[in-house]
């Protein structure tokens, strides 16, 4: 279990609430009530690794577009000196805000480029983002004055990595965030307002069947049982069809998801990897066209960005379960 050594304020609050959406908690309070307020310094264990927060971090560097689009939705855009790695644009929402921030690679970048920018805090979305051939190691980016955190849904050591997934563990991070930054009462409000939208959504109770088609061509990389998609299908009321592999995405055959022969397919649309020509791929192989989903044109689309754990998760449930009904579903 992480631990936070100083909690959001009203994060009890908030944590309860997500817990009705999840049997997963989301980060522990295990220190005093003086903490509440923000106060420093904080200690997190984030994915193993011991953190501790001084003071509220001045010059961050995203590393992904969830962690950009979290310090966007908490207002804290003034705050990233750059981003990296994005995968795709912002909501419109803060188009504005996010023209101001540099890009400073399309990929991971180096630690030279990520020291360059003088950031006292990296925010990651991928553990994977924090290595010696990325944007540098953990340890030594703490020995020069950098902090990092690593989205924590994104955790792969067992007792860290969410198993599965849940919307408590989403708002769990974003309440986190928000005492790692400074912002627990915005932390608070956001995660307020994602828990109402989401009990607003009605999933579908039509049975439906669905595969979360997210790349890959020969072989495809699918949505599994413990991870964002499935996390997202469930609360839309779909049942993955690979609900019962325990990973949260992986590569299927072609042979079996046809003999899966989803209802709906699920389409991440990236701009390396557009759904348009996924689509084109599926209606033109023999074997996978001949799929219900296919045959009938049962298609959803996600956007890439949205496909990751993050603040866009229940925005995205919203959207499938519209796109049902356009679908007469």
């Amino acid at each position: 279990m992480r631990r936070l050594a100083a909690a959001a304020a009203a994060a009890g609050g908030i944590l309860l609430l997500a817990a009705c959406s999840s049997a997963a908690p989301a980060p522990e309070a295990t220190e005093d009530a003086a903490a509440a307020s923000g106060a420093y310094p904080l200690t997190i264990d984030n994915c193993g690794t011991e953190v501790t927060v001084d003071a509220a971090p001045e010059r961050v560097l995203t590393v992904k577009s969830t962690t950009l689009e979290t310090m966007l939705a908490l207002g804290l855009g003034d705050l990233v000196v750059g981003s990296a790695f994005s995968d795709g644009p912002v909501p419109e929402e803060w188009t504005d805000e996010a023209a101001d921030i540099a890009v400073v690679s399309d990929k991971v970048p180096g630690q030279e480029a990520v020291l360059g920018l003088e950031p006292d805090f990296v925010y990651a979305g991928w553990e994977s983002n924090l290595t010696a051939d990325g944007a540098g190691d953990r340890a030594v980016l703490a020995d020069l004055g950098v902090g990092t955190y690593v989205s924590p849904s994104a955790c792969k050591e067992p007792g860290y990595q969410p198993d599965p997934l849940t919307f408590g563990d989403v708002f769990g991070e974003i309440v986190e965030a928000g005492t790692i930054f400074g912002v627990p009462e915005r932390a608070s409000g956001l995660v307020s307002e994602q828990q109402a939208e989401l009990a607003a959504i009605e999933p579908s109770t039509s049975g439906l069947s669905a595969l979360w088609y997210s790349s890959g061509t020969d072989t495809p990389y699918v949505g599994a049982g413990i991870g964002a998609p499935q996390m997202m299908l469930q609360q839309a009321g779909l049942t993955n069809v690979m609900a019962d592999v325990h990973d949260t995405w992986t590569s299927a055959g072609w042979e079996s998801i046809v003999a899966a022969d989803p209802d709906v397919i699920v389409l991440v649309d990236a701009t390396w990897n557009t759904a348009d020509s996924k689509i084109a791929n599926l209606e033109a192989n023999p074997a996978t066209a001949a799929m219900t989903a296919v045959r009938e044109h049962r298609y959803l689309t996600v956007p890439f960005a949205a496909s990751e754990a993050g603040v866009r998760n229940v925005e995205t449930v919203g959207s499938l379960v519209d796109q049902l009904g356009d679908l007469g579903l």
